[in-house]
């Protein structure tokens, strides 16, 4: 049986060694998100925000590892706005990677989280986003991201859930939802379809968020909308338990 060389690539890749951030004693996190990531309605987003809460973690479980972090996080985000040929919010993840850039024993990670608003039905920018232009928006961020930072890593976690009732500014809705969702399977093939040009450098996330903060209205800001009162944003708690599945997610994707 003739066995495709792109396949022994694939395995070769994944069975040699440990991974360069098993290798590191320091890892540099960019976290690219919306409002959620930024930590919106908390009263202390700079020490309770998901990424803050994900990298303590982190050190708590590698005390070794030094690990540095840049919150990009920005609230109503979509990954349109986030596309480099806007100018706009990429611009701010460049400065912040480079920040990083020149720390040669460092593994550079982009941590990215997009997809809630993009989901909406109206409002955010390019809302209401179909799957495959989601997918077309997600490789090309990730694209120039690859180009720019050869030997950095990617990892896509899964937005969480919103309750169906959601609509402040924007409306999301049942609508809105049932479009989250339809962008999970996009991710994994997202993470598959690089698994071949980048080995070792795209993963899948968490994909646990989505039912575990459904199962958990508690760890929600209860916020007042058009439809009643909705679950979108993560409290104090809700943030602490999204860092940690992160954190999870990071440290497993990267066997440190």
């Amino acid at each position: 049986m003739m066995i495709k060389r792109p396949f022994i690539i694939l395995v070769i890749s994944l069975l040699t060694g440990v991974t360069a951030a098993a290798q590191s004693k320091k890892l540099n996190i960019v976290f690219i998100g919306n409002s959620i990531t930024h930590g919106a309605g908390l009263a202390n987003p700079l020490t309770d925000a998901p990424p803050v809460q994900a990298c303590n973690w982190l050190r708590e479980k590698m005390p070794a590892m030094q690990v540095a972090y840049s919150n990009q996080g920005v609230s109503g985000a979509t990954t349109v706005d986030f596309l480099p040929a806007t100018n706009s919010l990429f611009n701010n993840v460049i400065k912040a990677a480079n920040t990083f850039k020149s720390d040669k024993d460092a593994t550079l990670v982009f941590s990215m989280i997009l997809g809630t608003n993009d989901s909406a039905s109206e409002g955010p920018n390019g809302s209401p986003v179909s799957p495959a232009d989601y997918e077309a928006n997600v490789k090309i961020i990730m694209n120039r991201l690859l180009a720019d930072y050869p030997g950095c890593i990617i990892i896509l976690h899964r937005p969480i859930w919103y309750s169906p009732n959601t609509q402040n500014g924007a409306r999301y809705l049942v609508e809105g939802l049932a479009r989250l969702q339809s962008y999970f399977p996009v991710l994994d093939k997202i993470v598959k379809d690089y698994q071949l040009t980048n080995p070792k450098q795209v993963f899948s996330g968490d994909v646990k968020g989505f039912a575990y903060f459904k199962k958990h209205p508690e760890f929600f800001q209860q916020e007042q909308g058009k439809a009643g009162i909705f679950l979108l944003h993560p409290n104090e708690k809700g943030a602490a338990a999204l860092g940690l599945l992160w954190g999870k997610a990071i440290k497993n994707r990267l066997s440190i």
